[in-house]
């Protein structure tokens, strides 16, 4: 009868789990190379340093048992076909639940294993919101989404005066999903934040020549450019930007300016691009002070901005753990779907499509530092705007 059991869960693509487990076995698909590599680092520190804090506490009580919490990660190599191939090699080591890397490509493929395999998924570093509107149950993403930044660049934008806010963005559009739904969610924003979109460049990702969609902008002396670049991509489009004079008075690059090559590479040309991160390591929430401390003592600095809502995704799944009583993965679904807690990132409850609801900032380069800008209660430096010549920096 066992080994009927075990055939059954197989061919439903759960995967036995141990029936006496010694530890909570959380399963992570990271790009610790390739074109997100800089990315997924922050992702891994911050799984790595709230499980070092969960085990040094105790480990997380399952049924009235303290369990310590087992980190298996894995490089997918900033490929999404080895996202999947990876998730796949966890699943067969009965993980308790999955968490993701980086780059919505990335978690896009992710999202549709879980689902098969049936094991709750935890993913940040991902605004595109097209994957939770497809029906999955095991997918939650902590973090905000295409339409939460476009509506929050409203608020940003009205802490400068009226008579000098932006009027004209050029968007320059990557040739991908994420790219068509962020577009169309800063188009939909600027109805009410009072701009009007007179550039929509489309570019492929990897491109090497950015300068086209850029002359554009130009021409028509966009006040503002919104993009979401990879890293390389974005550090090409500042390079080239500067080459071609062109300084608009605002640049939000959502993903690009995340890690801290970003200033390494650029100088002050780096600086006063904004960025929307989903935390900064000032965010005023219980446990910020302790991961700062743990993240300068690991890696030499206050904790990079998606290592905080990386360290609330094993928050989550530890407390949903303790309320389940179980690594049933069904009930770990069911109890993750009902978080209502107070995380490093602040406030945190999912919408039935796993969407999250957290706290929106935004964060600016400025003098080699990523501050926080916005929202204005808790900033650590006041927006800096309008961005001066790059001659002039």
């Amino acid at each position: 009868m066992r080994f009927l059991a075990l055939l059954v869960l197989a061919v439903v693509g759960i995967g036995p789990l141990p029936a006496a487990a010694q530890s909570i076995k959380l399963g992570a698909v990271v790009p610790l190379t390739g074109r997100y590599g800089a990315g997924g680092a922050q992702v891994r520190a911050g799984y790595e340093i709230a499980v070092e804090h969960l085990n040094a506490a105790g480990g997380v009580t399952v049924g009235g048992k303290k369990m310590p919490l087992e980190l298996v990660l894995l490089d997918d190599e900033s490929d999404a076909t080895k996202t999947v191939s990876r998730l796949e090699t966890l699943a067969a080591q009965g993980v308790a639940v999955y968490l993701g890397g980086f780059g919505s490509d990335l978690h896009a493929a992710a999202a549709s294993v879980a689902e098969k395999n049936r094991i709750p998924y935890l993913g940040v570093a991902f605004a595109l919101n097209k994957v939770h509107q497809q029906g999955f149950r095991y997918l939650f993403s902590p973090f905000w989404k295409s339409p939460d930044i476009g509506q929050a660049v409203q608020g940003l934008l009205s802490t400068i005066a009226a008579a000098e806010r932006p009027k004209t963005v050029a968007i320059l559009q990557e040739k991908t999903d994420w790219g068509r739904e962020m577009a169309l969610a800063w188009v939909e924003a600027g109805k009410a934040a009072g701009y009007q979109v007179v550039v929509q460049g489309e570019y492929a990702p990897g491109a090497k020549d950015f300068s086209d969609v850029i002359l554009k902008a130009k021409a028509a002396n966009a006040d503002a450019v919104f993009a979401l670049p990879t890293p390389p991509d974005g550090m090409t489009m500042i390079k080239q930007m500067k080459e071609l004079g062109y300084t608009p008075k605002l640049t939000l690059f959502i993903r690009a300016p995340d890690p801290p090559i970003w200033s390494k590479n650029l100088g002050k040309d780096g600086d006063f691009v904004l960025l929307a991160p989903g935390w900064h390591y000032a965010v005023k929430a219980p446990g910020v002070k302790e991961l700062n401390e743990a993240h300068v003592k690991k890696i030499g600095r206050p904790a990079d901005p998606i290592a905080g809502p990386a360290y609330a995704c094993v928050q989550i799944l530890a407390a949903a753990v303790t309320r389940a009583g179980s690594l049933d993965r069904e009930k770990l679904r069911d109890a993750i779907a009902a978080t209502s807690m107070t995380t490093v990132v602040g406030p945190l409850k999912f919408r039935p499509d796993g969407t999250g609801i957290v706290q929106s900032v935004f964060v600016q380069w400025l003098n080699g530092k990523q501050e926080l800008v916005w929202p204005k209660e808790s900033a650590t430096a006041p927006l800096g705007y309008p961005a001066p010549p790059f001659a002039k920096r």
